[in-house]
């Protein structure tokens, strides 16, 4: 299904809208205030106008990169940390302006309306004006009110206008989430990719995303490496792809596309990256990350994006959707998320996965929980867990998620300081650490865990872990294994073993001094486990205790009442662990990595979700059988009760790890890791980087 209309229709609205825009600010009808806001927003929709013509016309393609850097900065100043205080945008700001109940909304429609960047830069004519007519509607409704004499509109009446806003234009929002992730003739930011003079940094505007100083020495920087050097990141990324397929047995012949998730700067591994994927029968789909209320906005991106504007403009609007969340919409996009699915089945069953460019090395965000900003209530958080598992379960009636793969890789950004070319390459060489080593190395450690019963993970130097994992039975030990063994494949780099425990006898409190999950920073995390599920939580961000529980709550637990421990694993990757101490960055490196460099827990979903009947083998030949828990067994009686959509990853650090241990039935005792080394025989290697580097 292709979303259809009338073109010369559209531009017709489309000069209709802007003509009546044009005149709003020379209007003073509305107290000062209220008119301030529409004429401020009217200006910023008049150079949305000017954007789309600079697109359309071509010239965007023919100035300097000098205009093209001011035109950029002219997009996106408004909300620049240096400026947002006092933006329309700040529902503080908008609140002290327009007072609570409207400003909370006009703060919501400005930030709605800044979506028409995107579309400005993409020339999606008709998204750009049901947007505009939008803005006019609620600015009708202003007007209406005070020349009949009153001063505002009712807040309901204003809500309801949003309401029905993202009700009537849902199928629209919903073609162009499915499309844009499996249907490869939307090819925007690959066109740009691959046809554009890579040498020449002006195409990095052409994206419409925001460009700093930080994605042009990013893209100066892979400009200056040799081709040899792009080539080997390429081909570790889409290799570990292709391996995904090939160790899960997975039909990779009968796909036909891959979405690229990764931070414009990148483009010359990309474009490599993208001949490989050609190589292996597949074309390359592109999402841009959300912009509008209809998709999942949050601090941590999904898609293709540029710098990070203000991460507390994006923490601020998270939940805008509480304006109009009920379960009527719910219902109506499920229903036209199923049409789109439908039209598109064809495509979807062709879809190989996501194959995702991870950065890292922003300035630590400490977020400021703001009591003007929209937020859920308890009854839309439930509605949302719910909506959540729904459209899960929907995608996955067309994307078979048993014949889909992906793999994940990251690298630093330069925003990790003046060594980052230096930390760079050291990135590159862990990416690409020994495949085979490792393998030899991990089967050691799983072979001493495969002969026990639970394992006991105990912290030190101040760290309160204090866990009993429990773990499952083989019915044949020369045939099954309880461990993944993990390698470069789908998870790059190389180094962890990990495991689905059994969550009845998974008790005690998993604790972490200080970790980055998810873009947010987390100060004395700590999770209590009663058979194997979260029972009390807390951190130290905040004075108010209340205020901790609700941030774990919502940006963990992601309004789950609880969740179980997903994953249990021992990260191996030591030579990444020095790394990071030698640059001072361990608090800073994405789960990826940070996952490989210490034992880590992982809440939600099991690392299996929806494969749980494939078949999986480690490279010895073993099966892995600890695929599922009680709660994924839960899909062959009531399949809404069996997955949580979510699975993060809390590492605790070597230096806060005072002992891993596998306890066997009998109670005998096989010590994993002392003291943060480790001590199974022929797993000397493994403490080779920790002892030059600590020694």
């Amino acid at each position: 299904m292709e979303f259809e209309y009338d073109k010369a229709e559209m531009e017709e609205r489309f000069e209709l809208a802007y003509e009546r825009i044009a005149g709003i600010p020379q209007e003073h009808i509305l107290d000062d205030n209220f008119q301030s806001y529409f004429s401020f927003v009217s200006d910023f929709l008049m150079f949305m106008k000017e954007t789309y013509r600079f697109v359309e016309s071509g010239e965007l393609r023919t100035v300097s990169l000098e205009k093209l850097q001011e035109h950029n900065h002219k997009l996106y100043e408004d909300i620049l940390p240096e400026h947002y205080e006092q933006s329309y945008a700040n529902p503080t700001y908008a609140v002290k302006q327009l007072g609570q109940e409207h400003g909370a909304m006009l703060a919501f429609l400005y930030t709605e309306l800044r979506a028409l960047i995107a579309y400005a830069y993409e020339s999606r004519l008709m998204e750009t004006v049901i947007r505009l007519e939008l803005f006019l509607e609620i600015y009708g409704l202003f007007l209406c009110e005070k020349e009949e004499g009153g001063t505002l509109p009712a807040p309901e009446s204003v809500r309801r206008t949003l309401y029905w806003f993202f009700s009537d234009y849902s199928e629209l929002a919903a073609d162009e989430v499915v499309a844009a992730q499996i249907d490869a003739d939307r090819d925007f930011a690959v066109r740009i990719i691959m046809e554009s003079d890579l040498s020449d940094l002006r195409y990095l505007y052409y994206f419409g995303e925001y460009i700093s100083e930080h994605e042009l020495r990013q893209a100066r920087h892979l400009l200056s490496m040799s081709q040899e050097q792009i080539d080997r990141m390429a081909q570790t990324y889409t290799e570990g792809y292709r391996k995904g397929f090939e160790l899960a047995g997975k039909p990779l012949h009968k796909k036909k596309t891959v979405c690229v998730y990764y931070r414009i700067g990148f483009e010359r591994m990309i474009r490599k990256a993208i001949q490989n994927f050609e190589n292996l029968g597949l074309r390359t789909t592109m999402f841009r990350a959300a912009v509008s209320a209809f998709q999942n906005k949050s601090v941590d991106k999904v898609g293709y994006y540029g710098a990070t504007v203000n991460k507390q403009y994006d923490y601020d609007h998270r939940e805008d959707k509480a304006l109009f969340f009920d379960a009527k919409y719910c219902s109506r996009r499920l229903e036209v998320l199923h049409a789109a699915y439908e039209a598109r089945k064809q495509q979807a069953a062709e879809y190989a996965g996501p194959a995702v460019v991870e950065t890292f090395g922003e300035i630590p965000f400490e977020p400021q929980d703001k009591k003007e900003s929209l937020k859920l209530d308890e009854a839309q958080q439930k509605l949302q867990v719910k909506f959540q598992m729904q459209s899960g379960m929907l995608m996955r009636e067309y994307i078979n998620y048993e014949e889909r793969s992906f793999t994940i890789i990251a690298f630093p950004t330069p925003h990790i300081g003046e060594l980052y070319e230096e930390i760079f390459e050291e990135i590159v060489r862990i990416n690409t650490l020994d495949y085979d080593e490792y393998s030899r190395i991990q089967k050691k450690i799983i072979d001493v865990l495969d002969k026990s019963e639970y394992c006991v993970i105990k912290g030190m130097n101040g760290n309160r872990t204090n866990l009993r994992v429990e773990l499952c039975k083989l019915k044949d030990p020369s045939k099954e294994t309880k461990f993944e063994n993990c390698v470069a494949d789908v998870n790059i780099p190389v180094g962890e073993v990990f495991t689905t425990p059994v969550l009845k006898g998974t008790d005690g409190v998993l604790h972490v001094s200080h970790v980055f999950l998810s873009a947010l920073e987390y100060k004395n995390l700590e999770l209590t486990f009663r058979d194997g599920k979260i029972v009390d939580y807390s951190c130290s961000n905040f004075d108010d205790e209340k205020k901790n529980r609700n941030y774990v709550e919502e940006n963990l637990l992601f309004h789950h009442e609880t969740l179980p421990m997903g994953e249990f694993a021992i990260g191996t990757n030591t030579t990444a662990y020095v790394m990071a101490k030698k640059y001072d960055i361990s608090g800073i490196l994405p789960i990826l990595i940070a996952e490989k460099t210490g034992p880590h827990f992982a809440v939600g979903d099991t690392c299996y979700p929806h494969q749980e009947e494939v078949d999986v083998y480690n490279p010895d030949g073993k099966c892995i059988v600890a695929r599922d828990n009680e709660i994924s067994l839960l899909r062959k009686t009531d399949p809404s009760q069996a997955y949580f959509n979510c699975h993060t990853d809390i590492t605790i650090p070597f230096e806060e790890l005072g002992a891993i241990t596998a306890v066997t039935a009998d109670g005998i005792e096989y010590p994993i890791i002392e003291k943060g080394r480790f001590v199974v025989e022929w797993c000397e290697a493994l403490n080779v980087p920790l002892e030059s580097a600590f020694a």
